[in-house]
């Protein structure tokens, strides 16, 4: 998986990629697999928090913890162990990272399903982070500017996310909680414009060929998804905050 990250040498071209169109069928393809696992998604996580059977099933049972943990270890296992994966074997990694992740999201449905105005919510919250994403990676796609610099930030600033996250599942307050999902908004924000640009620069490194740029796809679609799923949790913690 690494094979595939930005390096700071591709960060220094200076072309015009927006009007290449092989730059273009690659960043479709990488949508198009992206929204494709946002329906997955969406769709596992419908059944899984309305369906009683599954929703005892998927959540009730030790199955949860596979649930909760599997996307990790899939992203961590392949990250050390496969060096040089087929697009055959990224592909499986997406689509069970998008699958598990989209059961995890049922136990979010279960919860909004017992508010008022829960699917609402929901929706309020997906449509505000569709409208962002667009915006953001619209951004990232056409600037001249280089945002390579903004990574390090960016990740240290996840990883404040995180421990803080950690932290107040002990706290519970409420005001660290909305520090932390406006903290994530602008983290996520960032990181969608960023792996935006880092997935042109990636194609450019690439050089056409095909089997390195269907694993690219394959990884481009499943960062741009964990970042979408990342900022519509934090927007939907503020939205649905009383």
């Amino acid at each position: 998986m690494s094979n595939y990250q930005y390096s700071q040498g591709a960060a220094s071209q200076t072309a015009d990629m927006s009007v290449d169109a092989g730059l273009r069928g690659f960043m479709l393809g990488i949508y198009n697999k992206m929204a494709l696992g946002l329906v997955l998604s969406a769709v596992i996580a419908y059944v899984v928090g309305t369906v009683d059977p599954v929703t005892a099933l998927v959540l009730g049972t030790p199955l949860r913890f596979v649930v909760m943990f599997g996307p990790i270890a899939i992203l961590l296992v392949s990250s050390f162990a496969m060096k040089n994966p087929s697009p055959l074997a990224s592909g499986i990694i997406y689509w069970s990272v998008v699958s598990l992740l989209g059961a995890g999201l049922g136990a979010l449905v279960l919860t909004y399903a017992a508010i008022p105005n829960g699917f609402t919510t929901i929706g309020k919250a997906f449509f505000v982070t569709a409208a962002a994403f667009g915006g953001l990676s619209l951004w990232g796609y056409t600037t001249k500017k280089d945002l390579s610099g903004f990574g390090t930030f960016l990740i240290m600033g996840l990883i404040g996310i995180i421990v803080a996250s950690v932290v107040n599942m002990f706290m519970q307050s409420s005001m660290m909680e909305f520090i932390i999902s406006v903290g994530g908004v602008l983290i996520f924000s960032g990181l969608i414009a960023f792996d935006t640009q880092r997935l042109k620069h990636t194609y450019y490194a690439l050089g056409g060929d095909t089997r390195s740029m269907a694993v690219a796809t394959n990884y481009g679609a499943l960062s741009l998804y964990l970042n979408f799923i990342n900022l519509f949790q934090f927007i939907l913690s503020l939205m649905g905050r009383d």
